[in-house]
């Protein structure tokens, strides 16, 4: 009897095991079996979560913030970096600089640096996000403010837009600039993923004010998600259950941001999410006309279904360019800054970055696209151990390059 407990035992891990072990993860990716135990500790937490609303103990990104306080460390000053926490009207940064002095006249660049996680995860804490401002000070000889915005579910779209605009256009103040001996001439925005697409709804904003003088020199958008009116998109379909963002995952980012209703995120699944007031949008997201060939695949194009009753209070969130950024006429993104645009292959939202960077070049900004051919989404933020990736460390490298010649 025992050895038959034994047995099924062992069947079960084994079962459990191949199941978290197996992923649809193609041989390009470098380190296969490093994202493969890397996912495994994802989905295990995601499944947790699921569990854990299921039965009433805690909401899903809740627990998801587990991640997030995982990967916290306390920024401190060191001989090449001073770090302060600071509030810019109200919102907390954190300031890096270079702990040296500087000459009278000897100005610095700049880069506002906003964090990835869904809107609703990450901190400017985090040991990834402090390495790569401590990276960005040493070799740019840069000041980098690193936005704490406020997260959902907690705090819905609007909120972390607002949270950021407000750093930006406190930070561009002359006075302020002056403070940190900035060179108004020479800033930055950037941030991946989420923190992309509140760079790019940023920039756009900055450019629709006409009180604001000191403007952005380049914009870096980093995998950022841009749009929510079409999750099918091929990289969506591609890339369904690919570590570290399945396209379930990217689907509840979005409704968990703009609202606490569960029936659009069971909408946005079947990609059935959209009202009549998406139907004139829907040019600005069609991947058939924006989407260069090579990426098209074999996959078809269907316009998403228009719904009478759309997404309800939810919709204003889908159709604002706050959210999605690539829902705006080409005459709001030709005065946009240069831009640097980074996109991998094995993510739900490499579609989202080439439509972007298409309609950019279109409207006559210059642009810069670095599309990794084995990259997956996150992995600039997998430089340190133990999920530390050679991909991540080129992507880095790369990126900062780019700043060190652009701004």
């Amino acid at each position: 009897m025992r050895g038959n407990a034994l047995l099924a035992l062992l069947l079960l891990v084994g079962a459990l095991s191949s199941y978290y072990l197996y992923s649809p993860i193609p041989e390009q990716i470098e380190q296969r079996w490093k994202l493969l135990l890397t996912d495994c500790f994802f989905r295990t937490l995601s499944h947790l979560a699921d569990l854990s609303e299921l039965l009433g103990v805690k909401d899903y990104m809740g627990i998801m913030m587990f991640i997030t306080k995982m990967e916290a460390v306390v920024p401190v000053s060191d001989e090449h970096v001073r770090v302060t926490e600071e509030l810019f009207d109200g919102v907390q940064v954190m300031v890096y600089e270079p702990n040296c002095r500087h000459s009278d006249g000897d100005l610095r660049r700049a880069v506002i640096y906003l964090h990835g996680g869904g809107w609703c995860l990450g901190s400017s804490r985090m040991e990834p996000y402090d390495h790569l401002s401590r990276q960005m000070v040493k070799e740019l000889n840069a000041v980098v403010v690193s936005v704490e915005y406020r997260l959902a579910p907690a705090h819905h779209f609007p909120v972390p837009f607002q949270d950021v605009y407000r750093v930006v256009k406190y930070f561009l103040q002359r006075s302020v600039l002056a403070r940190y001996a900035v060179d108004p001439e020479r800033i930055a925005v950037s941030g991946d993923s989420a923190g992309g697409n509140l760079a790019a709804a940023v920039a756009q904003q900055l450019h629709q004010d006409p009180e604001q003088q000191v403007q952005l020199k380049v914009q870096a958008l980093l995998y950022p998600v841009l749009q929510a009116l079409d999750l099918n998109t091929p990289s969506y379909q591609q890339n369904e259950n690919m570590p570290i963002l399945p396209r379930r995952l990217m689907v509840r980012f979005w409704s968990e941001y703009l609202t606490s209703n569960k029936s659009l995120f069971r909408a946005m699944l079947t990609n059935s999410h959209n009202g009549l007031e998406s139907a004139s949008l829907l040019k600005f997201v069609n991947w058939s006309t924006l989407l260069p060939e090579s990426f098209r695949g074999s996959y078809r194009y269907s316009a998403p279904p228009i719904e009478a009753q759309g997404a309800g209070p939810a919709l204003d969130g889908l159709t604002d360019p706050r959210a999605s950024p690539l829902l705006v006429p080409d005459a709001a993104l030709r005065p946009l800054p240069k831009t640097y645009m980074l996109t991998c292959e094995y993510d739900v939202l490499r579609d989202d970055g080439l439509m972007y960077a298409t309609r950019l070049r279109h409207a006559g900004v210059h642009v810069t696209h670095r599309h990794y051919s084995g990259g997956f989404h996150g992995a600039l933020m997998f430089v340190v151990w133990p999920t530390d990736f050679d991909i991540g460390h080129r992507m880095t490298r790369d990126y900062v390059r780019w700043l060190e010649h652009n701004l």
